[in-house]
């Protein structure tokens, strides 16, 4: 057991958050998400919601202070009418953390490109549509 960890953070995802380095990209999924057509290494987060996830996380976890392109959403598709009331809450959270982090949007078939390429995919257990997020790992100081 360990002080100060969330009993969020399963052993296998803080072994994951220690080993990538500056510069990794980490996948948080919703349950929509193609997670394993997509990620090359994958952890299980079933039945934790997104919000509470990242809340956990970036205790633990800087944002690339060098790339403002450090927190990434998947856009909406146009037409498609569903609200996003999840990302007020994602931004809540990050302005908690990293005040100066700026939250940018990718159209989704980039988005899934970009997600091939991430040293891991968190599938969560959020319901919420267009709940991904990209997070790029900065430096610990």
């Amino acid at each position: 057991m360990l002080k100060g960890i969330s009993p969020l953070l399963s052993p296998e995802l803080l072994k994951v958050l220690d080993e990538m380095g500056h510069g990794d990209e980490i996948v948080f999924a919703d349950a929509n998400f193609p997670t394993v057509s997509t990620g090359k290494r994958i952890v299980r987060a079933d039945g934790i919601g997104a919000v509470e996830l990242l809340d956990a996380v970036l205790q633990l976890f800087p944002l690339d202070q060098y790339d403002e392109d450090h927190f990434v959403l998947m856009e909406v598709v146009p037409g498609d009418p569903v609200q996003t009331p999840i990302w007020d809450e994602y931004k809540a959270v990050l302005n908690r953390y990293e005040p100066e982090a700026k939250v940018h949007t990718m159209e989704r078939f980039a988005y899934y490109e970009r997600a091939k390429e991430a040293y891991c995919v968190v599938a969560t257990g959020e319901t919420a549509q267009y709940a991904n997020m990209i997070l790029k790992k900065g430096v610990v100081r």
